[in-house]
């Protein structure tokens, strides 16, 4: 869908060489793992206990109101657990990416072609000598990415123990 649909519509929208840009990554990875995220976060959600939002509409709060003060406080852990894991598959997607936006290594444009961290260990593994440079290279980026990931985690685990520990 994104090199038949998306990368065409990209092209004859903003009159470009190529559609295959940063903005076609984006919408392909937001499209890859939305549904991930809603899904493990409806999950999370639906565990919720149903005294919780009944006792909350008992007490005069709005369906609204109970949604988000009741039920998403209780399942925070759940969904950022999903934004989590959500964020993980984003980062270590390669072979959707290549295809959709133009696998050039260059600064980063919105409109133009660019090679993503992942996508560049994909591309240039297979031709990196035991031993080089260039092979060395590629694994400081796996490095990077690891390292990114797991700020990211850490991040989030950091806001996770904050949410909880309000509660208590």
């Amino acid at each position: 869908v994104g090199m038949i649909v998306l990368v065409p519509a990209i092209q004859k929208i903003f009159a470009l060489s190529s559609g295959a840009t940063m903005l076609a990554a984006i919408v392909v990875l937001a499209i890859m793992i939305l549904p991930y995220i809603i899904n493990v976060s409806v999950t999370a959600l639906r565990a919720v206990p149903p005294e919780y939002e009944e006792a909350s509409l008992a007490l005069g709060a709005t369906k609204v109101e109970t949604y988000f003060k009741v039920s998403l406080r209780a399942a925070r852990s759940g969904v950022l657990t999903a934004v989590m894991q959500g964020i993980g598959r984003a980062i270590g997607e390669a072979m959707a990416i290549i295809m959709v936006s133009g696998n050039v290594p260059r600064m980063p444009k919105l409109l133009g072609s660019v090679r993503f961290l992942t996508t560049a260990i994909v591309s240039e593994m297979s031709y990196a000598s035991y031993g080089s440079l260039q092979r060395n290279a590629l694994f400081s980026v796996g490095l990077v990415l690891f390292l990114f990931i797991m700020l990211i985690n850490a991040l989030l685990q950091f806001i996770r123990r904050g949410a909880s520990g309000c509660e208590k």
